[in-house]
Parts: C-alpha cells; sequence; structure tokens
C-alpha cells in the first residue's frame, strides 16, 4: 500500500434531515465546541475521554473536517478487542500502524502478522511529504517522524525473520486438523491419536513422530493398543498419513520442531519503557492461508494457557492484529469455532487485546464479532448485489446514528473510517465518521538487508536461529522395531536344531519396548513428564507449555 493511503478522499456527508437540532450535552473540554454544529458536538463529547487514550483522527460531519472533535480510544479497553474492516486499498494496514505505534509509545507490547510484507516500516522513522502534512494540518495533528523498538518474526525462519516453530505436541490435534484439512470424523481420530501419545509419554516434535505414532497404531500390534479407547480405522489412518505426507510435500515441515517459540517474548518492552513491536513477516507463506492463521491462533491460545488473571487493568499487557482473519474461519470445524470464541471471550481478562482485520464484519463469525467493542471500518465497495448485501450487514452491525452510514461507507475515502470504540465506561461511543491521522513510522517496507541485519542483532537469534533434532518419537519406535527384530532373529532356532515343545514365544509391543527402555525414562524426565500421565490440554486441544 502506498503514501496514498494518507491521501484526502471525499468526506462523508450526513443526510440533513437527519440531524438532530437539539442542543448537545456532555463535556465543555470538547476544544472549540462552541463552533461545532450541535449534533457534531455530541459526538465529539463521547470522545472526550478523560484517562489516557490513542488518536484516531478528526470528525467528519456534513462534508467539512472538524478538527476540533478529535476522535479518539481509551488506552484500558483495547483489551474489549476490536476490528478493522473495509476494502482492499482503503487504508487499513495504515490504520493498524497509527494504533500500534501510539500502543508502543504508552509501553503496551503489539503483534502485527505482517502477510502483505509492508509492515516493517514501523521500525523506522517516516518521511515527510506533501500528503503527510496536508493530512496533520487537516486533522490538527503534531506530526513527528518516529520509529518503533521492533522484532521480526517468521514462520518456520522462511524469510526475513527469526525462525518461529511449534511441537505437535504443543499444537494439537484440533489446530493440526484445520492445517491439514481432515473432516470431524478425522478431527476425532486425530484427536485419539494425540490421547494416547500423551498418555504413553510419546513427545511429537515434528511431523515424523506424528507419523510414526500412526503408522504403529494402525498396524495389526498397535491396533490392540487402542482397542479399549475406541480403535482407529485402516481407513482413516490412511487418509491421516496421506494428509500428513502431502503436507510435508508442500513444504511445511520447518514450521514443526524445536527450539518451540515461547510466546511470552511478545511481552517484553524495550529499555526505554516502550513496548515491543514483534512483526511477523508472511510474505514467503502468504500462498499458505489456512497454515499460517492457524499458526497464530496457536500463539493466542498459548499466551491464553501461560498469562494470569489480571482482570481490568490500566493499559493491555498485549494488543494482537489478526490480519486476513476470515482466512481463520474458513472451512472452520465446529469445535475450532467454539474454541476461537471461547479463547477471545476469556483473554480479555488476562490483559490480551485481539483485533480482527478484515474486508466485512460478515467474514467474522456473529459469536466472535459480538466480543469485539472497538470498530475502525473502512469504505466498502457497492458494485455487486453480494457487495449492496455485505453493505447492508455492516450497517446493522452498528449503534443507532445520525449518519445515514450506507452512504457514508461507500463515499469514505482513503484513510477515512467510521468509528465507534467503548468508552472509559464500557458504553458504545457515538458513531463517528473520521479522517484518520497519518503514521510517524515509515510507511513501506525496510530494505531487506536492514531487516535481515536487525534479525541477527536480536536477542532471540541465538535462541531460535539452530533447529534442534532430539530424539522423539520417530527415532524410539524406529530404534525399539529394529532392536525386536533383531531379539526375534536371535531367538530364532539355529540350522538342525527344533525349538522346545510347549514354550510359546513371548512377545512385547512396541509402545511397551518404549515406555520400559531407559532412554526413553531419561527424557520423560528431562521434559517433566511422567510415564503415565497424560499431558494437560486445554482450547483448541493445545498443551500447556510446561516452563
Amino acid at each position: 500500500m502506498s503514501d496514498s493511503d494518507t491521501g484526502s478522499g471525499t468526506p462523508p456527508t450526513a443526510a440533513p434531515e437527519r440531524v438532530s437540532g437539539e442542543a448537545a450535552t456532555g463535556p465543555e473540554a470538547v476544544s472549540g465546541g462552541a463552533a461545532l454544529p450541535a449534533e457534531a458536538l455530541r459526538i465529539a463529547a463521547g470522545y472526550a475521554f478523560a484517562g489516557p487514550a490513542l488518536d484516531l483522527g478528526a470528525l467528519l460531519w456534513d462534508g467539512r473536517c472538524l478538527p476540533d472533535a478529535q476522535i479518539r480510544i481509551p488506552l484500558p479497553m483495547l483489551n474489549r478487542h476490536g476490528l478493522v474492516a473495509g476494502a482492499t486499498g482503503t487504508g487499513k494496514t495504515k490504520t493498524l500502524q497509527l494504533i500500534a505505534e501510539q500502543l508502543s509509545a504508552q509501553g503496551v507490547p503489539v503483534f502485527l502478522a505482517d502477510v502483505k510484507g509492508d509492515m516493517s516500516g514501523i521500525s523506522e522513522p517516516g518521511a515527510e511529504r506533501e500528503k503527510v502534512r496536508a493530512r496533520a494540518e487537516e486533522v490538527q495533528q503534531t506530526w513527528t517522524p518516529a520509529g518503533c523498538p521492533a522484532e521480526f518474526l517468521a514462520l518456520g525462519g522462511l524469510g526475513h525473520g527469526i525462525p518461529v516453530r511449534a511441537t505437535v505436541t504443543s499444537f494439537g490435534p484440533v489446530l493440526l486438523s484445520k492445517v491439514l484439512q481432515l473432516n470431524q470424523t478425522q478431527e476425532q481420530s486425530l484427536g485419539l491419536i494425540f490421547h494416547y501419545a500423551d498418555q504413553k509419554g510419546l513427545e511429537l516434535v515434528d511431523l515424523k513422530d506424528l507419523r510414526a505414532v500412526v503408522a504403529f497404531l494402525s498396524s495389526d500390534e498397535g491396533k490392540q493398543e487402542l482397542k479399549g479407547i475406541g480403535g482407529l480405522s485402516t481407513a482413516t489412518a490412511g487418509v491421516i498419513l496421506r494428509s500428513l505426507t502431502a503436507f510435508e510435500a508442500q513444504g511445511m515441515s520447518p514450521f514443526f520442531g524445536e527450539p518451540e517459540f515461547d510466546t511470552g517474548e511478545l511481552l517484553r518492552t524495550a529499555p526505554d519503557g516502550r513496548g515491543l513491536v514483534s512483526v511477523l513477516e508472511l510474505p514467503e507463506v502468504q500462498d499458505r492461508p489456512q497454515l499460517f492463521s492457524t499458526f497464530l491462533m496457536w500463539m493466542l491460545a498459548d499466551l491464553f494457557h501461560d498469562l494470569p488473571e489480571v482482570g481490568d487493568a490500566d493499559k493491555p499487557k498485549l494488543v494482537f492484529f489478526f490480519d486476513e482473519a476470515h482466512l481463520l474461519f474458513t472451512g472452520a470445524s465446529k469445535a475450532f469455532l467454539e474454541s476461537i470464541t471461547q479463547t477471545v471471550r476469556l483473554i480479555r481478562s488476562k490483559g490480551v487485546g485481539v483485533f480482527f482485520v478484515t474486508q466485512t464484519p460478515k467474514d467474522v463469525p456473529a459469536d466472535v464479532l459480538a466480543q469485539l467493542g472497538n470498530r475502525v471500518q473502512h469504505a466498502l465497495r457497492a458494485f455487486t448485489p453480494d457487495d449492496q448485501k455485505a453493505l447492508k450487514a455492516t450497517v446493522r452491525t452498528f449503534p443507532d446514528s445520525r449518519y445515514d452510514l450506507e452512504e457514508v461507507l461507500t463515499a469514505l475515502g482513503i484513510g477515512e473510517a467510521v468509528v465507534t470504540v467503548l468508552s472509559e465506561k464500557g458504553a458504545p461511543t457515538p458513531v463517528a465518521a473520521t479522517r484518520l491521522r497519518a503514521p510517524g513510522s515509515l510507511m513501506g517496507p525496510v530494505d531487506a538487508d536492514a531487516l535481515d541485519r536487525a534479525v541477527r542483532e536480536s536477542l532471540l537469534y541465538g535462541r531460535y536461529a539452530q533447529v534442534v533434532d532430539r530424539e522423539s518419537a520417530y527415532e524410539r519406535l524406529t530404534a525399539q522395531e529394529a532392536a525386536r527384530a533383531r531379539a526375534a532373529g536371535e531367538a530364532a532356532p539355529s540350522p538342525g536344531r527344533t525349538p522346545a515343545k510347549g514354550r510359546p514365544k513371548e512377545e512385547t509391543s512396541v509402545v511397551q519396548q518404549v515406555v520400559a527402555s531407559g532412554v526413553f525414562k531419561s527424557l520423560a524426565r528431562s521434559v517433566g513428564t511422567q510415564i503415565g500421565r497424560e499431558i494437560t490440554r486445554s482450547l483448541f486441544g493445545t498443551a500447556r507449555r510446561r516452563r
């Protein structure tokens, strides 16, 4: 997205017949309030917060930008979640940048998923240009170029950034079923496989570990192991194995393994007290939307597991921006959607705010949308019947307003949006068409060499750059199968000899041998597991991190 995101668009207008002629009431602190039209004054009063707040821009009313009526979001309300929506090219990315840099300045860490690769500029001061100066004057903004302290991450190390990986055990069966595109029956079978591996202490670090366990449990020997808890059909095991093989063939293996990324790294602040902005670079995997959207949900679920309850705080511990959010919900199972809803509902009390970024509110399920208290809606198009239907659905999600929202939402220019947020008392503010401020950081990507240099100089580089492939389920099952084969060969009768009658051969299952092995017991102690004790799982079936 270019710097045109800060250019002026056609100001939206309000339907004159809907403007109230009554005098507005509200705080007298609204600057220049006496000069504002009565209805504009009423809207502005709804945003005159007493405590710390983020500045979004100036009110648009009756075709004019009113810089004395500032539109803001109270800082403590950022953990009430939000939605940033709008058609492509309307300025959503710059809105994220504007909010993120102000959060950082307030000491709040931020996580940004950079799908298009144009958010790395948040780490560098912006360039003062004619459009930036004009926008700043229009909205009464004192514009100062400034970058934010930033950390750059990359899924599986593909692209520019610190590698972000998860173990298969930690990722869990529900999220993995989403990326493997399994149906409900297959998802339940995968859950059974994880349940078995957890009980037996077979840690699944990477994809080959899972493949080895599935292959074993579908063998004649392994089928007996699952008999008491439902069993695994050969057909379903075959589907799961084929899905895993295809998944690996697409180059997905680097995303699973060790060292696993500690999501606690997202909560850091810089030495000067500003919040760290963690930018997950996704251009290298943007053609794998099921994968990266599900990985983002794993990060959020992992945070949910680890963070303590904080209740209502003065400011959030973290604000998590979930770009291209519609990809998360496409083809999602009922269990997956229920887990998303529960995560969003409960993580607020742990001090984490989540903003979903997508094109229209209808991309987000109603149960999730109901949890999003802060709304920044950029322009929508109404070129087709489907567009018109989406426009009407969007209007219905807003509180009653003096604006003709169907008209306003199609007339908004680049860098303009319709806003409603939660006030300091938790009540929705009046709907306000807003001309947004210009970000102070660079509106565009950082040079690739500078990005690589920043990654290598990061404190996290030494922790996560090098892949570790330690002994896990695959190696153990392979070694124990080889040991069983050798033992069977040694016990075989020598030529010319007959085995003694009445002495049937005793056979031990592969998993029994694994559990009994000294190597396994040593490793089990090192990772904090206990034989026979199942791993604790929570939302999405993800494993609780053991620290």
